[in-house]
This record gives C-alpha cells, structure tokens and sequence, in this order.
C-alpha cells in the first residue's frame, strides 16, 4: 500500500500565546478545539475572543436567554480543551459588518492578550465548492487580519491607550481555520476526543437547530481524516496562514 500523498505543510508552532477571535460560540468547535487542547498540553497560553455571544442562534430562545445559555456552554466548551480565559465582546450576532467599529472592538483584544498568533475561522466566500460561508464569520475574519495591523500603530484607535491598552505588534501571523485556501495543518490525532467533546458541549445549540441525528464525532472525523491524509498523519486540522511581517 502506497503512503499518502503529503499536500500541506506542517504549521509552524513556535509560538507560546494565541488569541482565538470568532464570531459565535462554537465556532472553535467545528473543526479546530481538537488543535487548541494540542497547544494547551503543550503548555501554550490560548485565550478566545467571542464577538458575539450566539444569542440570534436558537429560534425557539429569546436572545437574552438564549446569550446566557450559549455563554455558558462556551465556557464549558473552552474548559475541556484547557482554555480558562473566554471573553465575550457584546456585538449583535447576525448582522456583524466589516468595518472601523468591529476593527476597533478586536483591536482592544488583541492589545489586551498580546498574543503571538491570532486564530480566526475562515473568511472566504464559501467552505470550498458550493457551501456558501456565513456573514458574521466573513466580517469577523477580515475585521482580525487588519485589527492586528491597526494594534501595532499606536495612532490608530489612540483612544485606547487612555484605557491602558498599549499598542503590541508582536503578533507574527494570523491564522483561519477551515479555510479551503488553507496550505498548513496541525496533527490532532491524539487530542481528537476532547475536540468531540468539546463540541459536544453545545447540546443546546446543536438541539435547538433541530440536528435530531447529529453526531459530532461523525461530523468531525471526515473532515479531520481528510486533513490529515494530506498532512500524513491520522487526523488534522487545516489552516490558511496569513504573515503579518514583511517578505515573510
């Protein structure tokens, strides 16, 4: 039998603090948590960043409500994958738009955490092929890659100095999962059942979409396999990786 076909490069995990920024709470879960409990064994800081709190995610729940709820399971979520730190940043899920308010929101995360790398999920138009991608998360993704631009110049949301948020431009580069442009992986083959479970603690979320016969370790086992069968290994997640320095 005929080894596979190597097609993305290992990424490159010299680095010692992340920032996740997305837009919902789960949207670590689908497909990247089992890569974020990697780097917490590791002994790597990761802190999430929710724009949103999810609360126009369950028709049946009131948003109020339904924030709380989603809050909650992100919290647990983050928990099992060794994350104690999980900000929630109040912006109005669903109708999210790129722009100078959402850059400067991000922006005072990044200058607050002062990562290494900032992880966010995918911003192109589609997943790949005919799956249209979602507004929130493209806005989100743009949003990041120019707020850890904008968190390095002092001059730019200067506001935030007067709140002692210090410009930090250490961050190397920005990563989106899932992107279908994405050329690097990470082996999650040995954190792959925390990543299920950790998806698995949105029950309420995936319930209140209706998802009767979901199964979140079948769901994330193809895409994973899939990854890793082009990385070598059992299973991966996929990232596309963007260099904030110049020349790189």
């Amino acid at each position: 039998m005929s080894e596979p076909t190597i097609q993305l490069l290992p990424a490159d995990e010299s680095w010692n603090r992340a920032l996740c920024v997305v837009a919902h709470p789960d949207d670590l879960e689908f497909g990247t948590s089992a890569a974020i409990a990697r780097w917490t064994d590791q002994g790597k800081t990761v802190v999430y960043a929710m724009v949103t709190s999810g609360e126009a995610g369950i028709n049946a729940i009131p948003p109020a409500e339904c924030a709380r709820l989603r809050e909650a399971e992100q919290v647990e979520s983050a928990r099992i994958v060794g994350v104690d730190v999980v900000d929630f940043l109040g912006q109005p899920d669903g109708v999210l738009e790129y722009g100078v308010a959402l850059r400067r929101v991000i922006c005072a995360s990044v200058r607050r955490h002062r990562p290494d790398i900032v992880i966010t999920n995918n911003f192109r138009d589609t997943w790949g092929g005919q799956s249209l991608n979602q507004a929130d998360h493209i806005a989100t993704g743009r949003a990041t890659l120019d707020a850890v631009r904008d968190a390095g110049n002092r001059w730019v949301f200067a506001e935030q100095l007067d709140q002692g948020l210090l410009p930090w431009g250490g961050v190397t580069h920005v990563w989106a999962a899932g992107s279908p442009a994405g050329r690097h992986a990470v082996d999650i083959t040995d954190t792959f059942d925390r990543g299920v479970a950790s998806l698995e603690a949105h029950r309420a979320y995936i319930d209140g979409l209706g998802w009767e016969h979901f199964d979140p370790e079948e769901f994330l086992e193809g895409g994973a396999r899939a990854i890793g069968t082009q990385l070598g290994v059992a299973k991966a997640a996929g990232f596309e990786v963007f260099s904030m320095g110049w020349g790189d």
